[in-house]
């Protein structure tokens, strides 16, 4: 049991490590513009509406490839439970998903495809990081 509980807060970190690089690297391709104070609650309501659909598509990979690389993490550490532990992850993802959707702007397709992909992507994870048997 311990090992599932420390897989799921090591794919927790992981998912969110590549969350962040993601919204990072989507930054990086389309800027704010200038003057837009990135902690002010207002201004990053106003950067959401306004960025590109190119802005918008990273952010959503970086959830999707958050819960899947997190998810494999999780089931990797956890051995007996990988299964339940990438299922965890990808329901973190999916409660981060709906608290940001609340708290921002985000197009309805957007916090849909959020919402509906972490948990089957966990679930492929763990799929993946179960070693097969061998005859």
């Amino acid at each position: 049991m311990g090992r599932t509980i420390l897989g799921v807060v090591v794919g927790l970190a992981v998912a969110m490590v590549v969350i962040f690089v993601m919204e990072g690297l989507a930054t990086v391709i389309s800027p704010p513009p200038p003057g837009l104070d990135l902690k002010n609650e207002a201004d990053l309501a106003r950067l959401v509406e306004t960025a590109s659909i190119t802005m918008k598509v990273l952010v959503l990979f970086g959830w999707l490839l958050g819960s899947f690389v997190g998810a494999w993490v999780a089931a990797k550490v956890s051995r007996a439970h990988r299964v339940s532990a990438a299922i965890v992850v990808g329901i973190g993802i999916v409660l981060g998903v709906i608290l940001n959707a609340t708290m921002l702007p985000h197009p309805l397709w957007m916090t849909a495809l959020g919402i509906a992909l972490p948990i089957p992507l966990a679930w492929c994870a763990a799929r993946l990081a179960t070693p097969r048997a061998t005859l």
